[in-house]
């Protein structure tokens, strides 16, 4: 008995120590040479910025098709690699705003955000409402009339403010809302001029978004707003920092106003690229490992390609990377436990489109999905970590399992030694990176996530995102401590525990 037993830790100890030598055998396969290779054509200028739909993005798509085939893995979708994604987009046509014989024009004293036209000019009474508390609404009517709210600096975080506050004044009957602000009135033709920039040219929806939130608001600058109530601004704005229970919003009389806002629209064909490597007795069970490899295309108002080289090339090749590393391992007799999807997605700068898709229409069941490892943006360094030691942000790993997180720290810690920065991990920071990559969809639906990120570096979003900016050793490193993390997940005896929602 007592032989037995010794016999067995053995196998176990012998076991263990063949999984780690083989995790950091095939870990070597993953190399900066092989991934500034494929960056290079990724994130060339023969692909445009890789615009989804467009014809760079495409040629992206049919180059990670054939890497993934080549290293063998399948197609799971009809036998193909090519996952369709139908959008539409969604182009700003004849919108402005009438104030008398007065028309305001978006994009210059208005900007409208919304994806759907109302079919006709609309005659309606605007009410001042001031900032637009509860107290203010008590005296005032707002039932089948505009409001006009005054709102704080132009800025990210009071636009998302407003934009969640406007549902309590539709709640209250209100048809329309506009937006002015009180700070400095020239930073409004700055801010037009940036969402012409990003939405002029039309954005894109998911055929199942169409429609939604489709009665839009419009952004007004301080000029036209004194012109539709024929006061001084100054004045507006003392009446809404006035104390409410003297009522002095009444003294603001309603003004009439019209609007029109139609778009043109068409549909916009793209896809998600996925290569599966089917796992052996656990094989029902599925980690994905994912990136998006779309980007925003070329500069407008320039000859000059966004070539996304971090953004998202660095991830995109990574997954290619442990895609070729799992590949061979399986082909050696070492293939893992459970299934792996390796996943690159369209439509992530648009509104994560692509990842959105993929979760509504499971190529595998969720309920079957243990984890999605999530690569956007690893290939450089922020100002934050200028002179430091390597270093990662990690985000989400500990929000639905804490096995998740735990195993990630020890396979950083037995292998690649990375600083975790867990900066960006809390839900609540400003910049809200937990929501804004395609891990989200999966963690929305409950599946446990990681996201590896490097930060917002002075390129983000800019021509100058190029490929010899971009540092390979630490690329390899962040890419190769997904890889023992997703090893870990593929070959471990239990599946991760969601312990937590």
């Amino acid at each position: 008995m007592k032989k037995s037993f010794l016999a067995l830790a053995f196998f176990v100890a012998y076991s263990a120590s063949a999984q780690q030598n083989l995790n950091t055998h095939y870990a070597e396969l993953i190399t900066p040479a092989d991934l500034k290779d494929n960056l290079s054509i990724i994130a060339s200028d023969a692909l445009e910025g890789r615009y989804t739909g467009s014809r760079g993005q495409k040629m992206a798509a049919a180059f990670i098709s054939d890497f993934f085939e080549n290293v063998g893995l399948v197609g799971p979708v009809k036998g193909s690699h090519y996952m369709p994604v139908e959008l539409t987009s969604v182009k700003p046509a004849d919108i402005y705003l009438k104030s008398g014989a007065t028309k305001f024009t978006n994009f210059n004293e208005v900007v409208f955000f919304g994806q759907s036209g109302n079919g006709g000019e609309v005659s309606l009474d605007a009410v001042f409402v001031g900032k637009g508390t509860d107290a203010d609404l008590a005296y005032l009517d707002v039932k089948d009339k505009a409001v006009v709210i005054l709102a704080g600096e132009l800025s990210q975080s009071a636009n998302r403010n407003v934009l969640r506050k406007s549902e309590m004044y539709r709640s209250k009957g209100a048809k329309m809302i506009l937006v002015t602000y009180e700070g400095n009135a020239e930073d409004f033709k700055s801010f037009a001029n940036q969402v012409k920039e990003y939405r002029g040219n039309g954005t894109l929806q998911l055929k199942s978004h169409l429609g939604a939130g489709s009665e839009g608001l419009f952004f007004v600058d301080q000029a036209s707003v004194s012109k539709i109530y024929n006061l001084p601004f100054e004045k507006l704005i003392k009446a809404a920092k006035e104390d409410p229970t003297k009522k002095p919003l009444k003294k603001i009389k309603p003004s009439r106003i019209v609007y029109h806002v139609s778009f043109e629209t068409k549909t916009i064909r793209s896809e998600n690229i996925l290569g599966y490597l089917e796992g052996s007795d656990k094989k029902d069970e599925l980690i994905v490992v994912s990136a998006h490899f779309d980007h925003i295309g070329v500069h407008n108002g320039e000859d000059k390609v966004n070539n996304g080289a971090d953004d998202d090339g660095s991830g995109t090749v990574s997954v290619m990377q442990l895609a070729k590393a799992f590949a061979q391992a399986k082909k050696e007799g070492h293939g893992p436990r459970r299934s792996i999807l390796f996943m690159t997605v369209t439509g992530e700068e648009e509104g994560l489109f692509g990842s959105e898709y993929y979760v509504t229409h499971p190529v595998f069941p969720l309920a079957n999905t243990v984890a999605d490892l999530n690569i956007d943006m690893v290939g450089r360094r922020d100002p934050q970590h200028a002179g430091k030691p390597d270093y990662v942000y990690v985000i989400g790993a500990d929000k639905l399992s804490s096995e998740l997180n735990s195993i990630n720290e020890a396979n950083n810690k037995t292998y690649t030694q990375l600083d975790f920065d867990y900066t960006y991990n809390d839900e609540s920071h400003p910049d809200r990176l937990y929501y804004r990559s395609d891990h989200w969809n999966f963690a929305k639906n409950n599946v446990p996530i990681i996201f590896y990120f490097d930060g917002i570096h002075e390129d983000y979003h800019k021509p100058s995102d190029e490929v010899s900016k971009i540092d390979f050793d630490l690329l390899t490193k962040r890419a190769k401590a997904v890889f023992f993390t997703a090893w870990d997940l593929a070959n471990r005896d239990n599946r991760i525990v969601t312990d937590k929602k």
